[in-house]
């Protein structure tokens, strides 16, 4: 078989990976979109380096639009396969492709008149306008090819190929996924990660041990970095909500993806009213998808770890408190900007590249009494990542340059990223590592990726490669 690596190589987005096999199968391991460059990306996006049409199928290991957000596209342009995954990353997917596509639609209209201003006498014959990739009927044609496996149940895609899902404790439904491909009168064994999760998170179960693997493909994202411990998370965050809105009375704003990061935060902060120690301010969830992502989780309470199932003997809605409001309504989203009030503001995009949390932060940034607490992993040319150099006086937030007095702070320890050590620690229980023939490292930036290759060959594991985009591999 081989393997061409397609995305998230050396980078963090847009993950991508085609097998082709012997026999002639073409699987896709994941089919991520490019994001956090604006409409720097579109172009990345369009150029998938395969043809749909003749691919056979998808095998998706979890919602996130960097590992799922080109499905409708691919549809679009003619695919007709299946998509395999579990059924809360399905249910994710509905969700959240759908607002993908809308965001698109409002990224390329404020793009076509910005050219419009650009180009008020446009040369016959030429295009300068774009397209979104895709729109709301493509996201409902390609929800009709997703096929849903639980966790733990081998299946078979072709006579020659067989696969499970283990529960990668990294989100609501994400996978290991683990091929066992006949070839050459044996069977080869893969093994594609996906994201791995925490050893400790406070939503999910930790990861799941995996079948033994004679190729690994695995992430890197947090390859160069170790977390902090659960308790220093916690007690940070406290600290965090106590100084700025007992003590500077300002408001505090965290930038938080929808899927997974938002339900964490919000438990943490349920368990802290729950004792007593929250103070009596209100909170905000304002975000449209984060309520609805929050609905799924609600209705997967067998997959939601230990921690939570017992919080909910005594507390049935472990992601609700008396002081906590979802908002949903564009204009009590408009009204927060108002407040003069101490208060906590979760909200999407998690880099602060788009949605309702970009303009809370841009109304608010020059506001010495403010926070604004980055709790993830922010791709080095997102917004996220250019408000927290050190020493940054001034940023430009919708075209404006903006003074920054508010405070900028970060906890990584919300992160629903494994460091390299939980990683190799999850992979050593579950692999023998002489077994392993080649690991393959991906979603990860370079010095990312780099520095995990080196802990993982200190911890055994030889024939470690960082593939370039494009790069083809025979196995």
């Amino acid at each position: 078989m081989k393997i061409q690596f397609l995305g998230a190589t050396r980078e963090v987005t847009g993950s991508k990976h085609l097998i082709t096999t012997d026999s002639g199968h073409t699987i896709l391991l994941d089919c991520g979109m490019y994001q956090g460059k604006g409409m720097e990306t579109d172009a990345a996006n369009r150029d998938l380096g395969f043809d749909p049409a003749k691919l056979d199928c998808v095998v998706l290991s979890h919602a996130h639009i960097d590992h799922s957000g080109l499905i409708p596209y691919i549809v679009k342009k003619g695919f007709k396969g299946d998509i395999y995954c579990t059924p809360a990353t399905r249910d994710l997917c509905a969700l959240m492709l759908a607002d993908t596509a809308f965001i698109q639609e409002q990224d390329v209209r404020t793009y076509n008149k910005k050219i419009d201003k650009q180009h008020p006498h446009k040369e016959k014959g030429k295009k300068y306008k774009i397209e979104p990739l895709y729109d709301q009927h493509d996201v409902q044609k390609a929800m009709r090819h997703f096929v849903t496996y639980s966790y733990d149940r081998r299946f078979r895609l072709f006579d020659d190929v067989l696969l499970t899902f283990t529960n990668s404790g990294h989100m609501l439904g994400g996978a290991i996924c683990s091929l066992e491909i006949y070839e050459e009168d044996r069977w080869k064994r893969l093994c594609y990660t996906g994201d791995v999760g925490r050893q400790h998170c406070h939503i999910l179960p930790p990861p799941q041990l995996f079948p033994q693997c004679d190729y690994l493909i695995c992430e890197s994202t947090y390859g160069d970095r170790l977390h902090d411990e659960e308790q220093v998370t916690e007690e940070h965050l406290l600290g965090v909500v106590e100084d700025t809105c007992v003590y500077r009375k300002g408001q505090l704003l965290i930038p938080s993806f929808s899927v997974g990061r938002t339900q964490e935060i919000v438990y943490v902060l349920n368990r802290l009213y729950n004792e007593g120690s929250l103070p009596p301010i209100p909170v905000y969830v304002d975000s449209p998808m984060s309520t609805n992502a929050t609905q799924i989780f609600r209705m997967y309470p067998d997959e939601l770890s230990d921690e939570v199932r017992d919080t909910m003997r005594f507390d049935p809605d472990p992601f609700g408190f008396n002081t906590l409001r979802y908002i949903t309504d564009i204009r009590e989203s408009k009204a927060l900007n108002h407040k003069d009030e101490p208060c906590i503001i979760i909200s999407a995009s998690g880099m602060l590249e788009a949605g309702r949390i970009k303009h809370h932060v841009a109304n608010h940034i020059s506001d010495p009494r403010c926070t604004i607490l980055i709790v993830g992993y922010c791709e080095p040319s997102t917004l996220g990542a250019r408000i927290q150099q050190p020493g940054l006086q001034w940023i430009s937030i919708f075209g404006l340059d903006r003074k920054i007095k508010a405070q900028i702070t970060k906890i990584e320890g919300f992160s629903g990223h494994g460091d390299y050590q939980e990683m190799i620690d999850y992979f050593t229980r579950s692999l023998q590592i002489d077994q392993v023939q080649r690991v393959f490292v991906v979603h990860g930036e370079e010095t990312a990726a780099e520095a995990y290759k080196g802990h993982l060959t200190e911890a055994g594991f030889h024939n470690i490669s960082i593939p370039e985009k494009g790069e083809v591999v025979e196995l």
